[in-house]
């Protein structure tokens, strides 16, 4: 199974030095991406334009929970509401 939840692009002005990121948030119960065959939450970013190229990352449960209080925390660090 795989499953894609969102996906869009960085929010940075583009130049040479910066290109765009492209980045997406999906579903995997891929064997390969665990140890006990469980799903996993998957995180890919790849430069824009340029797919099959980035990094995928394949997160168990409590490691994506930590991701999301990581950028909780950094939204409020920055005066924002971090949401749900």
């Amino acid at each position: 199974m795989r499953r894609s939840i969102d996906d869009s692009s960085d929010d940075h002005p583009i130049d040479e030095e910066r290109p765009a990121v492209s980045w997406m948030v999906g579903l995997s119960d891929d064997p390969d991406a665990s140890d006990d065959g469980s799903p996993r939450v998957s995180v890919t970013l790849e430069e824009a334009g340029r797919a099959g190229f980035g990094v995928v990352a394949q997160l168990a449960p409590d490691t994506a929970r930590r991701m999301r209080a990581a950028i909780a925390a950094a939204l409020r660090e920055i005066g924002e509401d971090p949401g749900q």
